[in-house]
């Protein structure tokens, strides 16, 4: 576990969620009326008067620390990392009166990529779909970690999105500053996207496409960089709404979301609200959990019958 000094985690301490949301991920926050505010991921976490709290799951806090920690499931040392940048010793910053322009803090690249790809080939994602993601800038590893490192980029090629994933443990997150409007994807040429959940289950997808002998640079793939449980049923994920946004000429959304009540809930919430508009078809995986966990028991079943 890395180190962390003292004076590291005395200044990640006294950073307020509300400043946290402000400086690095501003298009999270929802102003709702005077002081009180709440997040789009998560609507029933309400902040107010230097201190949050998630109604629907009963828990709360004061500082940005613990929501890094309780809500979204960092370990201590990547949290206080979080906010503090990668360095180990950070002033407090004092509320801006406007939110400040996004800049995404990107962990700092290895000189190879050889365990993310011997985790990503673990996860029986094809050699071809790995190193596409590696030649054309969408996948690095984190020198740090070795953690995978997955790119969003915009229309004009900035990077604006850097989803995080362990190759050692269960650790998913997001570099300061991702923009969650230009999630993980790779861009097709047709009129139909598929969506999923995570950049996994993208190139598990790809891999499929790859192993039954189809184009799998035709359509479009894009992952949501996770979805929510909301109140409202008919929320459809800002990662979505931008790449529909950008590509006019889709017509067709194909949704391989996750088998739980997450993922079919989120599925409600993007038919209902893209109803008439598109053609929207349900395609959960088969079997299994996600799209990942089918590809692996299609690889399971492969290497059974030739044994």
């Amino acid at each position: 576990m890395p180190y962390i000094t003292k004076e590291s985690l005395q200044a990640a301490k006294q950073m307020d969620l509300l400043t946290y949301l402000q400086l690095c991920d501003p298009q999270n926050l929802v102003h709702l009326s005077g002081d009180t505010y709440c997040t789009r991921e998560h609507d029933s976490l309400k902040i107010s008067n230097g201190k949050w709290h998630w109604f629907s799951r009963h828990i709360g806090g004061c500082s940005a620390l613990d929501y890094l920690i309780k809500v979204k499931g960092f370990s201590l040392p990547m949290a206080v990392e979080q906010i503090n940048g990668y360095s180990t010793s950070v002033p407090v910053v004092p509320k801006p009166s406007q939110p400040k322009p996004k800049t995404i803090c990107l962990p700092e690249p290895n000189s190879s990529t050889t365990v993310v790809r011997g985790y990503l080939k673990s996860r029986g994602i094809h050699d071809t779909v790995i190193d596409f993601c590696i030649d054309n800038d969408l996948l690095y590893e984190d020198k740090r970690y070795h953690s995978a490192v997955f790119l969003g980029r915009d229309s004009a090629g900035v990077i604006r999105y850097a989803g995080i994933r362990s190759t050692t443990g269960n650790y998913k997150g997001e570099a300061t500053g991702s923009d969650k409007h230009y999630s993980f994807r790779l861009p097709g040429v047709s009129d139909t996207v598929h969506v999923f959940e995570s950049a996994i289950d993208t190139l598990s997808f790809a891999t499929l496409m790859l192993y039954h002998g189809q184009n799998w640079h035709e359509d479009h793939l894009l992952s949501l960089a996770g979805v929510f449980k909301t109140e409202r049923d008919d929320v459809v994920p800002v990662a979505l709404q931008q790449y529909l946004k950008e590509h006019p000429q889709i017509r067709t959304i194909r949704l391989h979301l996750d088998n739980d009540a997450i993922g079919r809930g989120a599925v409600a919430g993007i038919v209902r609200g893209l109803q008439n508009r598109y053609q929207i078809v349900d395609e959960p995986p088969v079997s299994g959990k996600d799209v990942n966990d089918f590809l692996m028991h299609k690889i399971h079943m492969k290497q059974e019958v030739t044994r």
